[in-house]
């Protein structure tokens, strides 16, 4: 009986060593598949413009708070293609507007430009037939470059990560602990 209760208080033990561990893993999971999942949406949509030799915006709606739905929309009109390439970022993870660390260590890596913030409203991307981004469909072309932030402003203990879009149309992930510098991560 006292080794039952022996082995069962080193198990409590460990338990409470090995859970904040777990946890804070699972956290920095969200944050990674919710960028990789925003990156490549925008790569796709990409894509398909270059594929169909046409304009085909990438679409960010909120259809209920906190949740973000992110697509393709092949006719700009403002509406995801119904049985298009479509994800949902809710829950832990979730597009923020502003709360995020200042982007000092992005503008510096990116020649001093102030990335212009597009997540955390709804939105579009439109991308050419050549890959390249526009003011709209049948716009100008921008040579701005863009971020969406993503992360958890009711618990940002775990950090943000940025997806950067360059004029090009490539994409950056950057990461950055509460309160800590941007690190370039893919």
């Amino acid at each position: 009986m006292v080794e039952l209760a022996v082995s069962l208080t080193v198990l409590l033990i460990l338990t409470a060593i090995a859970i904040p561990t777990l946890m804070r893993s699972f956290r920095t999971y969200q944050l990674n598949d919710a960028a990789a999942r925003l990156s490549d949406m925008l790569k796709f949509t990409r894509f398909e413009a270059v594929r169909r030799n046409t304009q085909v915006c990438f679409l960010m709606q909120q259809p209920s708070p906190p949740a973000w739905t992110i697509g393709t929309d092949s006719s700009c009109s403002g509406t995801l293609d119904t049985n298009g390439k479509q994800q949902v970022i809710s829950g832990f993870a979730t597009l923020l507007s502003s709360g995020a660390p200042s982007p000092t260590a992005i503008s510096a890596a990116l020649g001093g430009a102030i990335p212009n913030t597009l997540s955390g409203s709804v939105g579009s991307v439109t991308f050419d037939a050549r890959g390249a981004i526009r003011a709209g469909k049948n716009g100008a072309i921008i040579t701005a470059i863009s971020v969406f932030y993503i992360g958890s402003l009711s618990d940002p203990e775990f950090g943000f990560r940025a997806v950067i879009l360059l004029p090009s149309g490539s994409t950056q992930i950057w990461s950055a602990p509460n309160g800590g510098a941007w690190q370039q991560i893919s």
